[in-house]
């Protein structure tokens, strides 16, 4: 069996930390370079930071930040946001990152990506409406090569009251690829609901950031649910 990943999220604009709710009313919570020293310490599964201002803003991916956090940061690292093109991914990669995360309106990119770098380096990203949380976008992201799916419920993300996991059991059952819960997380109890919904990692930012939660309580707490889990 294997063990169900534990990932902290983070959310950037540049070099700063962001908090949001709903995909709305971002506000400044810190650098990320901080984040990512602590959780480099609590020896976390993997990391996964999303640039959310890349795209709005018309850029690419930060790539000298990139490089200044894989020379604290020894775990997997996925980074989303800006990547475009092969080219953008290739950049990523170059500069330290493991895996490019691609929203589901790219998966033309996840393809191309893909095919020349291999299925594992992808991370589909699948943004959704609670109640909308539609089997064919997962579909299509597994067919176009994706390694995996991020699935990120827009309602829920920021409020910590729990993920969507109706659909991550959906959205579980109908792809043969792992799909990592995203939004909502507040307790460790959501993510063991997540895990026995179908979910095969479970990813957290808000409730690492402002509770005292932390990636071992996370693991600890799964792994006294019999949920095989990496201990930090």
């Amino acid at each position: 069996m294997l063990s169900k990943r534990i990932i902290p999220q983070l959310l950037c604009r540049g070099r700063k930390l962001i908090k949001g709710k709903q995909f709305q009313s971002w506000r400044s919570v810190g650098v990320a370079a901080q984040a990512v020293r602590i959780f480099q310490q609590r020896q976390v599964d993997e990391l996964m930071l999303l640039d959310i201002g890349a795209t709005p803003e018309g850029r690419g991916p930060d790539l000298g930040l990139i490089e200044e956090l894989t020379k604290v940061c020894f775990m997997p690292l996925t980074v989303g946001g800006g990547i475009k093109c092969l080219d953008d991914a290739k950049a990523v990669l170059r500069a330290g990152a493991d895996k490019v995360a691609i929203g589901a309106a790219g998966v033309s990119v996840i393809a191309e990506i893909a095919d020349a770098l291999g299925n594992q380096a992808v991370v589909g990203i699948m943004d959704y409406k609670e109640g909308s949380g539609h089997q064919w976008i997962a579909k299509e992201l597994q067919k176009s090569g994706a390694g995996e799916i991020l699935l990120q419920c827009i309602d829920r993300e920021g409020m910590m009251g729990g993920y969507d996991v109706e659909t991550i059991g959906r959205i579980a059952r109908s792809v043969d690829i792992p799909v990592i819960a995203a939004g909502g997380c507040g307790t460790y109890d959501h993510m063991l609901e997540a895990i026995k919904a179908g979910a095969d990692a479970v990813a957290a930012g808000s409730m690492f950031q402002f509770t005292d939660s932390t990636p071992r309580g996370a693991a600890q707490f799964l792994q006294q649910h019999n949920v095989e889990v990496r201990m930090p």
